[in-house]
């Protein structure tokens, strides 16, 4: 009588509105395993590994269901519509703005929420869609961002874009000229690649003779490289390089310290902030990984552990997954986290970006001052 009282009294505990699911979870987990993105998607990886682990610690199963995009828009849509059919609860991903955009009318479609950690184009929270949720700041942030701190440090007139003519790269840059217009930056040149090109010299020669104050590129990381070496080659001497993240945000960027020392970037999250286990986030994955995060990591976690915790919570059931996402509010590695609706957004979190300096082959916080770990170096230092 008492093992029957005790398995009434279980059932009961499981009813309640609230409480964590007992079953596991279905989570999605779109993101570029392989392909040429694959360096960030490792990231994103480890942060959401990371995260269900420590999902399990707070009692939350999740079965975490992987699909590879290769970075490809195509695939990236495939795999939704995959894990739509297995009864998902919500997903997570994908990474590149160009499949995230094209995955958020999937989710509109089959009724899935979606989080999306870290791309970065503008209109993915920009359609009304109410499936779709963003965890990082948008594009308009990136250049904002990194555009302030050159006014901060000096004072430029000029400047030239160079960037891959894809989602992140153009949506990126079509914010940072709204930007400088306002501010009263000339712009001296505007150049677009195909991202993977094997020589940028002639562009950057035709960029160096306009003599533009500040170089803003928006690259991955072999194209960050390859610029950057490239524009030492042929003598480009700007008061200030600007990578709008991706790419120039990475460790294997960082370490081509004859190229990258100096240059300015701008991110989602680093160790140095305030934020509630960041720290130990950062020392936790170097510990288990053997390398440093990228904010890509620290996004990924988080924006795991918001949907993990949410969907457990309503049971898996997708339409309460949603109202959850959209009413709920969370403190963590990323600082408040609120998905709101402002200035033509929708479900889309207020993230304070930050900018970054290379300084000594490490990432420095040089931007907002309180949060910064050293200060700026500026100008760029003459080419050695």
């Amino acid at each position: 009588m008492t093992r029957n009282l005790l398995a009434l009294l279980l059932a009961a505990s499981l009813a309640v509105p609230g409480m964590a699911s007992a079953a596991p979870v279905k989570i999605g987990f779109i993101n570029s395993i392989t392909g040429p993105e694959a360096p960030i998607g490792e990231n994103l990886t480890n942060g959401v590994t990371m995260a269900i682990e420590d999902l399990k610690k707070k009692g939350v199963e999740v079965q975490l269901m992987k699909e590879d995009d290769t970075g490809k828009p195509q695939i990236s849509m495939s795999a939704m519509e995959k894990l739509a059919g297995q009864g998902v609860a919500g997903v997570v991903g994908p990474y590149t703005s160009a499949c995230a955009n094209a995955v958020s009318k999937l989710a509109e479609k089959y009724k899935v929420p979606l989080l999306v950690p870290a791309a970065a184009k503008e209109e993915i929270t920009r359609q009304g869609l109410k499936y779709v949720y963003r965890l990082n700041a948008p594009a308009d942030k990136y250049a904002s961002s990194l555009i302030d701190a050159a006014l901060v440090m000096g004072k430029p007139k000029t400047i030239a874009f160079i960037y891959e003519n894809t989602d992140f790269g153009t949506s990126t840059v079509k914010t940072a000229k709204e930007y400088i217009a306002k501010k009263g930056i000339k712009m001296v040149a505007d150049e677009s690649y195909s991202k993977g090109s094997p020589d940028y010299r002639s562009t950057l020669s035709k960029i160096k003779g306009q003599n533009p104050d500040l170089v803003f590129m928006v690259s991955y990381v072999a194209d960050a490289i390859l610029l950057m070496r490239q524009s030492r080659e042929i003598g480009l001497q700007p008061q200030a390089f600007l990578g709008g993240g991706a790419g120039f945000t990475t460790v294997q960027f960082a370490k081509e310290t004859t190229i990258s020392n100096n240059v300015f970037s701008t991110t989602q999250w680093t160790d140095d902030v305030s934020w509630p286990g960041a720290k130990d986030f950062f020392n936790r994955y170097k510990a288990k990984f053997g390398k440093e995060p990228t904010y890509h990591a620290a996004c990924a976690y988080q924006a795991m552990l918001i949907m993990g915790e949410t969907a457990s919570k309503n049971g898996g059931d997708r339409e309460k997954t949603k109202a959850g996402l959209k009413s709920g509010s969370w403190k963590g590695i990323m600082g408040d986290t609120k998905f709101e609706d402002y200035d033509g957004f929708t479900n889309q979190n207020k993230h304070q970006m930050l900018v970054l300096q290379i300084q000594d082959g490490q990432f420095e916080t040089v931007f907002p001052t309180n949060f910064a770990s050293k200060k700026p170096i500026f100008p760029f230092p003459k080419w050695k």
